[in-house]
């Protein structure tokens, strides 16, 4: 059974906390141009303001966790490529890969924690 007092609240209630949560999901966007910087900024923001703003965590955690599902997935596609299903699942991750994160942070703009859809739940 889980202490609820001990876990952080997942909603952002301040104006900045609201801010760096949707940042934090919109950061996943600078992989359209720059690779690795769109993996690694989440994740240093993360890191950086979860101690300051402890709703940012539960925040945190959901985009790490959707950024290695995806990773997974697209993995998965270039193999499946090879019997050419690949194509359009590569397709779908890409679209799933900018759609999901404007959502994610315009429900982290409006203080609430959206749940990315497939993604595997590593941290918790």
């Amino acid at each position: 059974m889980y202490n609820m007092q001990q876990m952080p609240p997942a909603q952002l209630q301040t104006a900045d906390e609201r801010q760096m949560g949707m940042i934090m999901h919109l950061s996943q966007l600078i992989n359209v141009l720059f690779f690795p910087i769109g993996i690694v900024a989440p994740i240093v923001l993360w890191q950086t303001q979860k101690d300051k703003m402890p709703a940012l965590d539960a925040h945190g955690k959901m985009v790490t966790n959707f950024m290695i599902s995806m990773t997974i997935y697209m993995i998965v596609s270039i193999i499946l490529m090879f019997v050419l299903i690949g194509f359009l699942t590569i397709l779908a991750v890409a679209v799933m890969g900018i759609v999901f994160p404007i959502i994610g942070g315009i429900k982290a703009n409006n203080g609430e924690l959206w749940s990315y859809p497939l993604t595997i739940k590593f941290l918790k």
